[in-house]
């Protein structure tokens, strides 16, 4: 028998659910509490991966245990091993009965303001009894981390490029404008004609620090020789834009896709300036080398009808 049908054999699923419960506890104490089984019964699993691994997978201590290098890369591939197991039950689930289905989504609050809303409610028409479950961040660190550790089944929003995420494939399904607006009763909204500068003692709300959006924002004052406005500045999420700038003097920057879809509950009006910026990639990111189960295949079927509009 070769090593690899040795493993087969011998490494269960259930003993590197114990191993990786142990790392996310902290101990083998922690852990086995949490499973409801003996401590012993945990360091057995443990000293036997270790045997046929060949290699030590915990650092113990009286302070708890770590993975080590091994236990953490046989963590991270066991992980990818659970998750083609949820993956394919959902297949499952989804071929018993093509109406109902489960979908993770990770995206920012704009662009689930917008774009994703569209996607979603095309998606509806079709399939009613789909669920889908939106994680809103803002960061893309921190939307791709979702992404990596099998959180959530893909990814949507703005991308830089070239993409170059380890691990990770994206399709571009068009390139976002921005675009600056007021609220409707906003005395600039009656002007033809007005020049980036002219706004600089405007008070602003810019997106979330951190955000794609903000970078953006900078790019725009900095490719125009201005620096950006500060005196009544606002750094907030969406929720903020909407209440500040709708019923308020504020100005903000907004992607072109949210005036397109949200335009029926957003009191806005784009003033009439040319961003200096270029249009941004926005796009759907997903992990190499794993199963798409059928309801994000569905999504992001859906995700390209809506985006054609805005790919012309």
């Amino acid at each position: 028998m070769d090593w690899s049908d040795r493993i087969g054999r011998r490494i269960k699923l259930r003993d590197l659910h114990i191993l990786q419960v142990v790392a996310q506890q902290g101990s083998m104490a922690k852990a086995a509490r949490h499973l409801a089984i003996s401590q012993p019964v945990i360091s057995k699993v443990i000293a036997d991966l270790e045997r046929e691994v060949g290699r030590p997978l915990l650092d113990r201590d009286r302070h708890g245990a770590e993975p080590t290098i091994y236990g953490a890369s046989l963590l991270k591939h066991g992980l990818a091993v659970f998750d083609e197991l949820r993956q394919s039950v959902k297949e499952i689930e989804y071929l018993a009965d093509p109406t109902t289905g489960e979908l993770r989504i990770a995206t920012h609050e704009v662009m689930a303001a917008g774009f994703v809303a569209a996607i979603i409610m095309s998606l509806h028409l079709r399939h009613p009894n789909l669920t889908v479950h939106v994680k809103l961040l803002s960061p893309l660190d921190a939307l791709y981390r979702e992404l990596r550790d099998r959180n959530v089944d893909l990814m949507l929003g703005r991308i830089l490029t070239p993409f170059a995420e380890e691990g990770l494939e994206a399709e571009v399904l068009f390139n976002e404008s921005t675009v600056i607006v007021a609220g409707r009763r906003n005395r600039l909204t009656r002007r033809p004609k007005i020049a980036l500068a002219d706004l600089i003692h405007e008070p602003w709300v810019f997106p979330a620090a951190g955000s794609i959006g903000e970078r953006i924002v900078a790019e725009m004052f900095l490719s125009s020789g201005l620096e950006m406005p500060r005196r009544g500045a606002v750094w907030a999420g969406m929720p903020m834009h909407a209440a500040l700038v709708s019923n308020g003097p504020y100005l903000t920057s907004l992607p072109g896709s949210l005036v397109h879809f949200g335009v029926n509950h957003l009191s806005v009006k784009v003033l009439p300036i040319k961003v200096p910026v270029p249009p941004s990639p926005v796009g759907i990111v997903t992990l190499k080398r794993r199963t798409i189960n059928p309801v994000a295949q569905l999504f992001i079927d859906h995700a390209r009808e809506v985006a054609k509009p805005l790919a012309g």
